[in-house]
Parts: structure tokens; sequence; C-alpha cells
């Protein structure tokens, strides 16, 4: 690899007699590993598993594991039903740090969260109760963000798209928040060949100055007394430890300390850790955890202004919970929102906190989209197919094989058995939702998402 002469510098410098090790691992192939859906993957995890080339478990993350090759992760269908997530296993970490540091419910943000791995490890790790804004400033990201949380089918969850300043705005308001800034990207060298060429001295001292930016903005959203898990890609110290100091010394935190195995290779560094591709076995990272100053309050109100709606959207509204609410496990847990003209079932516990928070940023989705009216004629939504809060007892479902599976997720028209009943049919593989086709007797429409369909050939 034909790394830049200043960053051979600062790695031979840093890493002293180690730094042979770190140089050659660079140049050999990245590990593969994905994380299993705890909602979703319980009854088919076996099933699950032994289709996955499993080599051994990820030892910080339960449902973690490392795989011998890369499959055809698109040509999965539970992939695209979100049974399990291609995450890489460094950042599976984040995992870990929760566990230790947050016990009861909070309202946690994950600020630059696309693709939205950690994101969905957070669904599954925050305690029973919780709710994750999870957001992503770039908007061509956050439609990405937006689907992978869709599918990963939890109703406890809101993507936003906006900057740091919007969530500012709104006070101090969270109890925990992820911080996963961007870098310069040193921890990518073995997967990223654009990370290497893009790298520079200068590079670096602009992402930390946007870094300093985001956490000042970011730290007036956190309660006095809140958690915040500070990460980057990157290896060097301007990034890393002195961000951590910066987060100390200027916004005001105390540097917790992380249990970890010493049998996990993670380096710490005393103000953070540290995984290089030469001791673990992933990429680059370094994570940190800081308490905020002050002791943790009860969130202030934000004042905000509920629109009125139309009043046949009203009526419309009362239909719906009729007819979809009444589709999820538990109903009475919900209440019915119009959002970007889809009826949405956000949970009760949230649903003051979720419309406060829509005059401030960019709502993409939030709870179960159910679905949304064409004239008269209520279509259900793609994201009710994929929640976990579905009961697939209430809706009428065609289990599909794996080619017909493929075939819907292709987008293609499937002929269902003349004893599927007519109307909105939930498409399934292996018992989890993919969506929804209209089946009319002799053919059926197909509602899969044109823009999330399986492009690649997939016979």
């Amino acid at each position: 690899m034909n790394l830049p002469q200043d960053f051979v510098d600062w790695a031979r410098a840093a890493l002293g007699d180690s730094f042979e090790d770190f140089v050659s691992s660079l140049s050999s192939a990245p590990s593969v590993s994905v994380r299993l859906n705890a909602a979703k993957s319980s009854e088919i995890k076996d099933e699950l598993l032994s289709s996955l080339p499993v080599d051994c478990a990820v030892p910080w993350c339960p449902g973690g594991y490392y795989l011998q090759s890369r499959p055809s992760f698109t040509l999965d269908p539970l992939l695209h039903a979100g049974a399990y997530y291609v995450q890489e296993a460094s950042s599976m970490i984040v995992s870990h740090l929760v566990r230790q540091f947050v016990t009861e419910p909070v309202r946690f943000l994950d600020l630059c969260a696309a693709p939205g791995g950690k994101s969905t490890l957070l669904l599954d790790t925050l305690p029973e109760g919780s709710l994750l804004v999870c957001n992503e400033y770039v908007r061509q990201r956050s439609y990405i963000l937006a689907e992978n949380i869709t599918k990963w089918g939890r109703s406890n969850a809101v993507v936003t798209s906006c900057d740091a300043s919007s969530f500012a705005s709104l006070g101090p308001v969270f109890d925990a928040m992820l911080v996963d800034a961007p870098c310069s990207g040193e921890g990518m060298f073995r997967k990223d060949e654009v990370a290497v060429s893009e790298w520079s001295r200068e590079n670096v001292a602009q992402c930390a100055e946007r870094q300093r930016d985001i956490l000042s903005s970011a730290w007036t959203a956190l309660k006095p007394g809140g958690l915040m898990i500070y990460s980057t890609c990157t290896y060097n110290e301007q990034e890393d430890e002195l961000m951590v100091d910066f987060i100390k010394d200027t916004l005001g935190a105390e540097l917790l300390p992380m249990d970890i195995d010493s049998s996990w290779g993670i380096t710490d560094s005393g103000r953070g850790l540290h995984f290089y591709p030469h001791k673990t076995r992933g990429e680059g990272l370094f994570i940190a955890a800081l308490r905020k100053h002050g002791e943790l309050t009860s969130a202030p109100e934000v004042s905000y202004v509920r629109k009125t709606k139309r009043k046949d959207k009203a009526a419309q509204s009362q239909k719906v919970d009729v007819e979809a609410l009444r589709w999820l496990t538990s109903p009475d847990g919900y209440e019915v929102m119009l959002h970007k003209e889809r009826f949405v079932a956000i949970p009760v516990a949230h649903a003051d906190f979720i419309r406060r928070l829509l005059p401030f940023v960019n709502v993409m989705s939030c709870g179960v989209a159910l679905g949304a009216f064409k004239g008269k004629t209520f279509i259900p939504d793609t994201a009710l197919a994929l929640s976990s809060e579905l009961d697939y007892n209430k809706v009428s479902a065609y289990e599909a094989t794996r080619q017909e599976a493929l075939a819907y997720l292709h987008r293609e028209s499937l002929i269902l058995p003349p004893s599927v009943p007519k109307g909105y049919v939930l498409i399934t593989y292996k018992g989890q939702g993919l969506g929804w086709v209209k089946n009319i007797g002799n053919r059926s429409n197909n509602l899969y998402p044109e823009q999330w369909r399986i492009r690649m050939n997939i016979s």
C-alpha cells in the first residue's frame, strides 16, 4: 500500500516497535462480520447462522459474528428483511459501552448515524422504553439511514436529517448521545483507497476543526450528567485524544473508565480505546466515553406549534385507527400521526417529544409507517411489513421461496396460488416480512419501493 509519507512518519513515531506489524496488516484482507437482529432472528438463528460462513463470535458484542468469507449479501432475502446487518466488528464495541453505562430507559441521539450500523446496534442494546433519534446531515446518506432503520423494524426510532446546531436549539433534551464524528478515515485505509489518496495533515486539521464545531453544538443538547460516546475511524491524536481533552476541559466533562477484556487486543491510551488491525480483528477505531458535568435532570419542555389538519385527513385518520393500527401486536401503545402524507404509529410514551421535534429538525421517518391513502384506498406501507410490531396473525401472508423472494425484491410481479386471498398480502421469507403485494387473482401488483429494489441479476 502506497501510504502518505507524513502518515508513515506519524505511525512510526506513535507505534514504535509494532509499526512494521501495523503497516503489514494494512495489506491484508479486511475481516467480514455481521450482527443479528435481536428481535427478528431469534426463531431462525440456527438456520441463519448455518447459511452464512460463520467463523466465530465477536467477543464484545452479543449477536456479532465474524465470517470466513464474504458471501453475496445482496442475494440473501434475509438481509433485506432486516434479520441481520453487515457491520464492521470494531464499531460493535458501542454495544459493550452502552451496556456498561446505560441501565435505565433514555432518550438517545446518534448524531452522525449513516449508514445505520451503530443505530441498529443501539436499537438492540438500549434498555426497553428508550427512544433513539438517529441523524444524518448529508441528505443522500440520510435516505440510506432511513431505509436501514426501517428494515430493522423498531418503532422507538426517529430518523432526522439536519446539522448539529438544529439539536442545539432544542436545549438539553437528550440523556445520552453517540458522536461518531466525520474524520480523516485513517482506520479505513485497508478498505478504502480514496481515504488513502485524500489523506493529508491539512485534512486532519480541517477534520479536527469540524469535530470541535459538531461537538460544541451537540453538547448543548445533552443534559447535565448525560453520557457522550465519542468515536472516530482514525488513529491520530489530533482527532482522538486531543478531542477528548477538548470535551473534558473546554465543554466540561469527566472521562469514564471503560471495562474491556485484555484478550480482545484493544489498546487503552488512557484517554480512549484504540482498535489497531494488527492487534484486533477489525478496522481502525477510536472511542471514548464521557459524562457531562452536572446532575442528570428532567429535560425542559420545548415549545412547538401543532399544525392543523384538514378535516378529511382527520376523518381518514380515524379510519386508519380502525384498520391498520389493529395490525400491530400492541395497538394501545401507539397513537396515529400524519407525517409527510403517511399515517405513522408512534409510541404513546414518546409521542409528545416526537411532535415537539418537528418544528426544529427535518424528520425523515418515525415510529411505524402504517400507510397512506390513494384516493379512498388505504395502501399499507412497506415499513409496516418490516416492523417487528406487526402481528402476522392479523394479515394475509404468503411464504415465498428463495427465488420468489428475490423476484419480489427485484420488483417483479408474482403469481400467487388461488388459495391466497385477494387484496393486500404480506410476502414473507423464512417467516420474515419483506413487503406487500396487491393480489388481484391472475397476478399481483408489487408494492416494494422502487428505490430499494435489487438491481443486480438474480438468476
